[in-house]
């Protein structure tokens, strides 16, 4: 059964039914599958729940006072709007709440018995067998967008057609190949990747090719996502202080050409982008690519899961390597928030990396000492973080701050927590300059001063 069947089967909204996901923290492997099927036991808990989850929406739809929800939930003002800082620092307007809040999910942060929702699910997922760690703002927003897919009734009720152009954009490495591949996932389209040589016109096998015979030739196929990597570079603007490429004008050309018939040939275009900031305003044109989805580096705690991901990813228990991260309770998230907190805007890639470091490094001690009991210490850690941190350059923390730009003008509202977080993260690289003393005699008045 799909989500949006059982919320309607049980009069509950599915953006309420989302947002109850993610102020309970429930592991989306345990309440529904990419495409959107419920779980069983999301399922059971949901039918046998149905009530709470009305009171839930019910409250979520009503704009309160931190006051009236303290009251409420017989908590203290002061605890309540501390709870809703953590969650949102820019979340008050007026007094009251600018988006939906729910007095039972701040509740839940400070204490509240619910172990009757988490008595219908088993064992915390494994991180090896979720389908990605974190983001689950970001998945939901995304189906949000691909509502017109997932449930054709969209079209017929509200006139919401499916997007033709979608763009991933954000700092390089932050997973928008991933998240075009999860698009298509969800969607069940085939993921296509258009390679560099299929622009412009080329050779291949000898005969003569052209951009626009393999778009002809995508939208004869059923169900394709097309993925366009660097998308801000083929779709610039034409500036007098841009030089964009003659391949790349063709190529919009094309695209713009055959981009009305992309809905009924099914037919969808996603771009990644480094910065939406640079592209022609004629792409992102209504019915074209008017479709923005920001991609975020990931946040503290998610950076945490990922290492862990994959520091044990495709191990063995019996190995050498996870022995070892047994032994320093590795294996576990916790271990991890210490050196994950000095990560500050970095990317998944940057991860990656530090994982490899770290893994050699290991094997390095232990073929030194030949002891499963050697301890991952501080120096350890930091030499892979200084590995790591190699590309965090200049133009990589300058990407950061565009992609901020761009996220604040297009989606502040959608990602109001993730945007100030990442503000606060990328400011922490930023050197404040000492006031300088005046050059020249100072003045009597000055001097006392002192």
């Amino acid at each position: 059964m799909k989500l949006i069947e059982l919320a309607q089967e049980l009069d509950v909204s599915a953006e309420a039914i989302k947002q109850f996901i993610q102020d309970f923290d429930l592991e989306l492997a345990n309440c529904i599958s990419t495409n959107f099927e419920v779980k069983e036991d999301f399922e059971k808990f949901a039918r046998e729940n149905i009530d709470f989850l009305r009171r839930y929406e019910k409250d979520l739809d009503k704009a309160k006072t931190p006051g009236q929800i303290a009251e409420k939930i017989n908590q203290p003002q002061e605890k309540v709007e501390e709870a809703m800082k953590e969650i949102n620092p820019n979340i008050f307007d007026n007094g009251f709440f600018k988006s939906s809040v729910s007095s039972y999910g701040i509740d839940n942060k400070l204490g509240g018995n619910y172990q009757f929702v988490y008595n219908y699910f088993g064992n915390i997922t494994s991180l090896q067998k979720r389908d990605f760690i974190g983001y689950r703002d970001l998945f939901f927003y995304i189906s949000s967008v691909l509502e017109p897919f997932l449930n054709p009734q969209q079209i017929k009720d509200w006139g919401i057609n499916k997007p033709a152009g979608v763009i991933l954009y954000g700092p390089p490495g932050s997973g928008k190949i991933f998240w075009a591949k999860k698009i298509a996932e969800i969607i069940g389209y085939e993921f296509r990747e258009v390679k560099k040589h299929y622009l412009g016109t080329s050779f291949v096998d000898g005969s003569k090719t052209h951009f626009n015979d393999f778009l002809v030739t995508a939208m004869k196929q059923d169900k394709v996502l097309l993925f366009l990597d660097d998308f801000d570079s083929i779709m610039m603007a034409r500036k007098p202080e841009n030089n964009v490429a003659a391949c790349n004008l063709e190529t919009q050309e094309v695209i713009l050409h055959h981009i009305s018939k992309f809905e009924q040939e099914n037919v969808l275009m996603v771009g990644s982008a480094t910065t939406v900031s640079e592209i022609d305003e004629e792409i992102l044109a209504p019915g074209r690519f008017d479709v923005l989805i920001p991609v975020f580096p990931p946040n503290k705690a998610e950076r945490s899961e990922i290492i862990l991901y994959s520091m044990t990813r495709n191990l063995d228990k019996s190995s050498l390597l996870y022995k070892i991260l047994k032994n320093n309770k590795a294996d576990k998230i916790p271990f991890w928030d210490e050196v994950s907190s000095k990560m500050k805007v970095f990317s998944n890639t940057m991860l990656i990396d530090f994982t490899q470091s770290l893994k050699k490094r290991i094997k390095y001690l232990y073929y030194k000492t030949k002891n499963e009991n050697l301890k991952i210490d501080k120096n350890v850690l930091d030499g892979a973080l200084r590995d790591a941190a190699g590309k965090l350059t200049e133009e990589y923390l300058d990407q950061i701050a565009m992609f901020l730009k761009d996220v604040i003008i297009n989606s502040s509202d959608q990602f109001q927590y993730r945007i100030q977080s990442l503000k606060t993260e990328l400011d922490a690289y930023r050197v404040v300059e000492e006031p300088r003393r005046a050059i020249g005699f100072q003045h009597n008045d000055e001097q006392k001063d002192e």
